[in-house]
């Protein structure tokens, strides 16, 4: 029996320290994209230091990892807020330490960056280069307002075709909305779930068919990860092993599948702006604005917490220097040359001579 009194045994039992990392992020809820960050940043910083642990590592160290980032790799200023988010966490989180200095360290100053936003043409040329489920997800994108994980955590019983609505689930920052279903979608929403389904009845015939269900509800409800209403709208070609307990699970689609499709289909339309994912969200938006609906409208539709977030979109309702129409296409040099007259020159002496022969 292990004598839990004496520090080596507590040691021992003691997991590691990327462990409590990992404990400490799912036990607040974060999301796995968070966890990914965090645990990578966590990993450059105690290589960066030699493997020194943590502990053991103090202002100076901290500042001059940032440093390192910011002046020899030459990071965005982004970049280094997270790295320094991932130390704020490892030292408050998951080692209780209260560092007052870590509070007052300055972040990097963000620049500001206007979105990439096409054109309602180069909108509906980007769609006519993609068919499938390929054009199906970059509708959704475009035409909901939703961001690439959104749609591919889509469950089936998040599609509301009676309403005409999208319910999103645990979006970003756990948040839940419902956005608009385009009428021009649904016909193709609805041969993509017949896939699906064939999919599901394969996977049960043969033994598997469970979904991963989010926080605990599996435990909860056994047999619902089988049910065909939690299954992924946009499921995976094949099944995969989960890392997280082991199980043989058809997944969603990963995400580079659209990123793939989605800058293809851009170079065939003659795009040349950067086309991503987050663009046809980001078009969504600037198009509802453009057609005028009000921001706090756009604002809930796109799930910001914060209506200044939304109104960075604004910028293309200025319509190109804040709506000041350029001198080049007022008019004015559009109208004929005419020879000006020559002005009278105020000369006083010459005055005062006519006035006094």
């Amino acid at each position: 029996m292990l004598d839990l009194t004496q520090p080596e045994t507590l040691r021992a039992q003691k997991p590691r320290l990327l462990q409590q990392v990992h404990e400490a992020i799912r036990r607040l809820h974060y999301s796995r994209r968070t966890e990914e960050a965090y645990v990578h940043w966590i990993k450059r910083f105690i290589f960066w230091s030699g493997k020194r642990h943590p502990a053991s590592l103090g202002e100076a160290e901290v500042s001059a990892f940032l440093s390192h980032l910011a002046v020899e790799l030459n990071v965005a200023a982004a970049t280094q807020n997270q790295a320094l988010a991932s130390l704020l966490f490892l030292y408050k989180q998951v080692m209780g330490i209260e560092l007052p200095w870590m509070d007052a360290m300055v972040r990097a100053k963000r620049p500001v960056r206007l979105p990439v936003v096409l054109s309602p043409g180069e909108v509906a040329a980007l769609l006519a280069q993609l068919d499938g489920v390929h054009g199906l997800m970059a509708g959704i994108l475009y035409g909901c307002g939703l961001r690439l994980m959104e749609c591919l955590r889509l469950r089936v019983k998040d599609v509301d075709f009676a309403y005409r609505q999208i319910l999103v689930r645990d979006g970003k920052g756990e948040k839940d909305r419902v956005t608009m279903l385009p009428e021009r979608l649904v016909q193709a929403l609805h041969t993509q779930l017949g896939a699906a389904k064939r999919l599901h009845a394969i996977d049960l015939r043969e033994g598997y068919g469970e979904v991963h269900l989010p926080y605990a509800l599996a435990r909860k409800y056994p047999r619902a990860g089988y049910e065909w209403s939690w299954q992924y709208v946009f499921p995976s070609k094949s099944r995969s092993v989960d890392p997280e307990d082991g199980v043989i699970r058809r997944h969603h689609l990963d995400e580079s599948v659209l990123a793939r499709a989605l800058k293809q289909a851009a170079r065939d339309a003659g795009i040349v702006k950067r086309v991503s994912a987050h663009v046809l969200r980001h078009s969504f938006a600037t198009h509802l604005l453009q057609n005028g609906y009000d921001i706090r409208t756009v604002q809930e539709l796109l799930g910001h917490a914060d209506v200044s977030t939304t109104m960075i979109y604004t910028h293309v309702l200025n319509k190109g220097g804040r709506g000041v129409r350029s001198p080049l296409d007022g008019g004015s040099l559009d109208a004929p040359a005419r020879a000006e007259q020559p002005r009278a020159v105020y000369r006083p002496q010459a005055q005062a001579a006519q006035a006094n022969p």
